[in-house]
């Protein structure tokens, strides 16, 4: 069975290339396709060092670093590749890839992180982060998401079998497509986070540094809890934003990027883990787990799957409900009162549900009940 895998872009390594390397560690002989790839040789192994077939946008002007501002483009990009050569198609989609064209004797299985946040549900917030919520420039981004819309919902059509990565985007995959999706939680590498019993009395967070995931939230509520020490880890547009708020206060420190080994050693010995994003799924609260660290999380979206709450059998963390500084204060208040209840087991062996062979086996057992129901 030929096999072609397809993705949105290559150009770092967070939770969807996390996906696509047990894909292809699934289908280790399948070729690989994206919109764009700019890794260097370096940071290809997740691939198996795979070369990836591109479009035209990899040779558009400055597309490395503005692959983003190209998004209009990527519709039309997305159906320059061709895959008919292929008896089984598997994209990796949080933006374009399952738009890939396939034929009636193909079997097109997407894997869905989410359908595209900022054209959906989340475009007012979008438009209002970016600035694009007024004016010319404004009109023309709300045209052009509304295109994306149509394109997107209409190629829906052309998936014979979704996989969402949570319950959560199930709910999204139907709203937006009207169709049913199964589940598969992402694989977690939680074998690379050893969990430790001893915790100092310092608060953690780990994120890429963009608007929708509100660390300068997270440092906002701190800043309010002088007390209290915060470490950042993570890099991103929003680095000097967040530094001048951590300028405010001597009890917070921004790390900036950090390889894997120090991550996890911060996990390892911080009292709390802290994440205010709504997300998808979310890979670092369940690595803080694996690492026996219990976690603060904004109760909505995927977290409400990875995380037991203080009102499950063995919790692992506790939710708050709004995303305000004043429901973080709170919610710090609380962990501190009952911290005692959300042991290092717990969340180590919560995390464990989320293992990479666990995914591999839920994963090749699904495309295969879709290639014979297709047969």
């Amino acid at each position: 069975m030929k096999t072609a895998i397809v993705c949105d872009w290559l150009v770092t390594y967070a939770g969807a290339e996390k996906v696509l390397e047990e894909i292809i560690n699934c289908y280790p002989e399948a070729d690989l396709f994206s919109v764009i790839d700019f890794l260097p040789a370096e940071k290809r192994g997740f691939l198996k060092n795979k070369p990836s077939q591109t479009t035209f946008l990899q040779k558009f002007p400055f597309a490395k670093k503005f692959y983003r501002s190209y998004l209009p483009w990527m519709p039309l990009a997305i159906e320059q590749l061709d895959v008919s050569a292929y008896d089984l198609v598997i994209s990796s989609s949080h933006a374009v890839a399952k738009g890939i064209i396939t034929g009636p004797d193909q079997v097109h299985v997407s894997y869905v992180h989410s359908p595209m946040r900022y054209a959906w549900d989340l475009q007012h917030q979008y438009l209002k982060e970016t600035g694009l919520d007024k004016g010319i420039k404004g009109y023309f981004a709300k045209r052009i998401l509304h295109n994306m819309r149509l394109w997107d919902q209409r190629t829906a059509n052309g998936v014979d079998h979704f996989i969402a990565n949570s319950n959560f985007i199930a709910q999204r995959i139907w709203k937006t497509y009207r169709r049913k999706a199964e589940v598969i939680y992402p694989p977690v590498n939680t074998r690379q986070f050893t969990p430790c019993a001893h915790k100092e009395d310092f608060y953690l967070t780990a994120s890429r540094l963009v608007p929708y995931k509100k660390v300068d939230l997270i440092v906002d509520s701190f800043v309010h809890m002088p007390d209290k020490k915060l470490f950042v880890i993570g890099d991103g547009p929003d680095m000097s934003k967040i530094k001048a708020k951590a300028a405010k206060a001597k009890n917070i420190e921004i790390l900036g990027f950090q390889p894997t080994s120090v991550l996890s050693d911060y996990m390892q010995r911080a009292k709390a883990y802290v994440f205010a994003a709504e997300e998808d799924f979310g890979f670092t609260p369940v690595e803080a787990q694996a690492c026996g660290t219990p976690v603060i999380v904004y109760g909505k979206g995927g977290t409400l799957e990875t995380v037991r709450g203080l009102e499950e059998l063995n919790p692992t963390g506790l939710f708050y409900k709004q995303q305000t500084i004043a429901a973080i204060v709170e919610a710090v208040g609380q962990f501190e009162q009952i911290q005692d209840k959300l042991t290092v087991d717990n969340c180590v062996k919560n995390s464990q549900q989320f293992d990479p062979a666990l995914f591999c086996i839920n994963f090749k057992q699904t495309v295969a009940d879709a290639f014979s129901s297709a047969s």
